[in-house]
């Protein structure tokens, strides 16, 4: 199966120096794939990366074939429209309102949508992930947990093909997790590609096809979680990765 999103030599750098370097990594469609390893060795940059939250330094970023940043206007909202990012610490902006944060991604690509419409997919993605309080609240009022829930609903909001998740369990209780979780199985489903970075063990093992090993900002190992599961050496060193 061919792959929906493809890093090629993709190096990623900031004042400070390289974060990711000369990395070249495909993530398969209609399949799972966990980034995973030590803290601080690029991982969310990868995720970045591949959803087109950064531009390459150097190298190459391709959805269904397209270079992404070759991509004219009309291909780059289609591009969007196409994928859910949940960033790690929820993103959720400051002086807005949670209605407002989570109605604007419709605001934007689907401008015909009637105001109705848009209140009903709002509150039904809320909904969708347990979150039953008051939508007319800013973020500051909210728990971590609580913010996380709302990233994740905006997220789904276009029911998209492609998820790209950042610690998307972080912060979240344990039934609150399960919530996500199901929902990201009934995206596997639906044959849906996901993309995520997690530490938890558990939720790498309930749900990868395949994992990618960051560290120090190289791909250090590309391989099904099955052969990782039976090669006593793979597995020693994810579970060492995962822990750091």
């Amino acid at each position: 199966m061919k792959d929906i999103i493809e890093l090629k030599n993709v190096s990623f750098a900031t004042q400070d120096g390289n974060i990711v370097h000369d990395i070249t990594v495909g993530f398969e469609s209609k399949k799972t794939t966990a980034i995973v390893g030590p803290s601080g060795g690029g991982k969310s940059t990868v995720l970045k990366l591949a959803a087109g939250l950064l531009v390459p330094s150097q190298g190459d970023v391709f959805y269904n074939g397209k270079n992404i940043t070759q991509m004219n206007r009309n291909e780059n909202l289609d591009f969007r429209r196409e994928g859910g990012f949940v960033f790690q610490d929820s993103a959720l902006w400051a002086n807005q309102n949670l209605f407002q944060i989570l109605e604007l991604p419709l605001r934007l690509h689907f401008p015909a949508m009637s105001r109705y419409e848009r209140a009903e997919k709002v509150k039904n993605a809320a909904n969708m992930v347990g979150y039953k309080k008051n939508l007319n609240i800013r973020p500051a009022r909210l728990s971590m947990g609580e913010q996380k829930l709302i990233a994740f609903a905006r997220a789904i909001l276009f029911d998209p093909p492609l998820l790209f998740l950042d610690e998307c369990t972080e912060s979240l209780d344990e039934t609150a997790s399960e919530k996500i979780i199901d929902i990201i199985k009934r995206k596997q489903r639906e044959r849906s590609s996901v993309i995520f970075v997690s530490h938890d063990l558990r939720l790498i093992m309930e749900l990868a096809d395949t994992v990618v090993v960051i560290t120090d900002g190289k791909v250090s190992v590309i391989s099904p979680k099955d052969h990782i599961l039976s090669d006593l050496l793979l597995n020693d060193f994810f579970k060492v990765g995962i822990a750091s």
